[in-house]
């Protein structure tokens, strides 16, 4: 079942990463630099985008002889839209509560 929540702040990162250079595929250390997240919370973030279909995954064959695959991420138009309407989305309000 998958909840219909706001994105999280982390979340919102990381597709403001990935939306900056859109047709590119970038890795998943690269999007950990750009957004100073650790592995341990990126990828669970990429899994989540990719199975919501924000974010689409794959398999890129190495750029020197040798070296293994890696996995490569880019937005889809959705992660898009998510990141538009949060960007665009009223900030909560708190109503004072009086003394």
């Amino acid at each position: 079942m998958q909840r219909n929540r706001p994105p999280s702040r982390q979340t919102l990162a990381v597709l403001a990463a990935l939306a900056a250079r859109p047709s590119d595929w970038l890795y998943g250390l690269e999007i950990a630099r750009l957004t100073g997240l650790k592995s341990g919370s990126l990828y669970p973030i990429l899994i989540r985008c990719a199975e919501r279909g924000m974010v689409e995954a794959e398999w890129l064959a190495a750029a020197e002889p040798g070296r293994p695959p890696r996995h490569a991420y880019r937005i889809l138009a959705p992660g898009l839209a998510a990141l538009d309407a949060a960007c665009t989305a009223p900030s909560p309000s708190f109503k004072e509560q009086p003394a």
